[in-house]
């Protein structure tokens, strides 16, 4: 796993149900709480985490989708932040671990959560990401040049794409004809249109894979 992993966070009313629909894709399950509030898929390049809105401290509503990361080492990334001209990062211990918190090119708030050894109540699967998938988001085109340079900090400036508002995309090396017909034997909304698949996810919310 590289130094930072681009993680959007989407907060829903149906964990469970949008686990299912992101394991569909190809994502695995790798940490989830105990409570089931609380689980983060793994692609081959990126994750997906999942969080109970009824349970967000920060507010969250069901469908909304926001950017976070996880990264090795916190402090050297808070570190980067200041160097490249973020110097409002903020460093503290969570009850899940330590958390870095710096704020983005639209004045939002993105936490960036170390990774550690000590689960403090949640459980670790055993997984093996499909290659073939990236967690690639959609953010808002009108930031597009800060957010870029918000992104190469991280050295992820080649994952996202843009247009209006943040939004959960995916690229896959995957047959697109092989993950539509997966999707709609499962029941799944499927559109396809030239090279990208439209699905309407458990939360209601489009979700865009792109060949």
């Amino acid at each position: 796993m590289s130094d930072v992993v681009i993680r959007p966070l989407r907060f829903t009313d149906r964990v469970a149900e949008m686990r299912a629909f992101l394991e569909t894709l190809g994502l695995q399950a790798r940490i989830e709480s105990e409570q089931g509030g609380w689980v983060d898929m793994l692609a081959g390049d990126g994750m997906v985490a999942l969080h109970s809105a009824a349970t967000s401290s920060s507010g969250g509503k069901p469908g909304q989708t926001s950017l976070s990361f996880e990264a090795e080492d916190v402090d050297e990334l808070k570190d980067r932040f200041e160097r490249a001209g973020f110097p409002d990062g903020a460093i503290w211990d969570e009850a899940y671990g330590r958390v870095l918190k710096v704020s983005g090119p639209d004045g939002a708030h993105i936490w960036i959560d170390e990774r550690s050894d000590d689960l403090y109540g949640y459980k670790l699967n055993e997984t093996r990401p499909d290659e073939r998938w990236s967690v690639t988001p959609q953010l808002d085109g009108a930031e597009e040049k800060a957010w870029r340079g918000f992104l190469a900090v991280v050295g992820l400036d080649s994952l996202a794409r843009f247009g209006s508002g943040i939004r959960l995309d995916l690229t896959t090396s995957e047959a697109l004809d092989d993950v539509r017909r997966r999707l709609a034997e499962a029941g799944y909304q499927v559109t396809r249109a030239g090279d990208t698949l439209e699905i309407t996810d458990p939360d209601g919310e489009p979700v865009v894979v792109h060949g």
